[in-house]
């Protein structure tokens, strides 16, 4: 992976563990990169970039206090991400919350303008976002 691309990734997650961006700041800055997706995992504390031809490049993220249930709640990942939109909370709130909810980890893909939030059995909650 380019050194400006993995550079742009790291900002990327350092700047959201810090509260410094918002989520369509992030989108934002991964498209202009080339980043075709990336998987957030919660229990690891780490992110996975992809670009479209395989290559990634995994990075470290803050590490979340929350342990997540067995039981995946959807809506209670849909009242988080209703409150982040809303800048009722930050990032790191969301993280825990959504931990709370059930939520080991998520993938988001840029191409296909969506977020995807899942548990430990595989139940997911999947919410499109707009084009920056």
């Amino acid at each position: 992976m380019r050194e400006d691309v993995i550079e742009a990734v790291q900002e990327c997650t350092d700047a959201s563990d810090q509260e410094r961006v918002t989520f369509p700041e992030v989108v934002a800055k991964l498209a202009g990169a080339g980043i075709e997706r990336y998987h957030a995992d919660l229990l690891r504390a780490e992110k996975i970039y992809y670009l479209p031809s395989g290559e990634s490049q995994r990075v470290q993220a803050a590490p979340i206090a929350a342990v997540p249930p067995a039981a995946f709640t959807a809506d209670g990942v849909a009242a988080a991400v209703r409150a982040i939109q809303r800048q009722q909370i930050k990032y790191r709130e969301f993280c825990e919350r959504i931990a709370e909810a059930g939520c080991v980890g998520y993938f988001v893909s840029l191409a296909g303008r969506r977020a995807v939030y899942y548990g430990r059995t595989g139940d997911s909650y999947v919410k499109p976002f707009p084009s920056t």
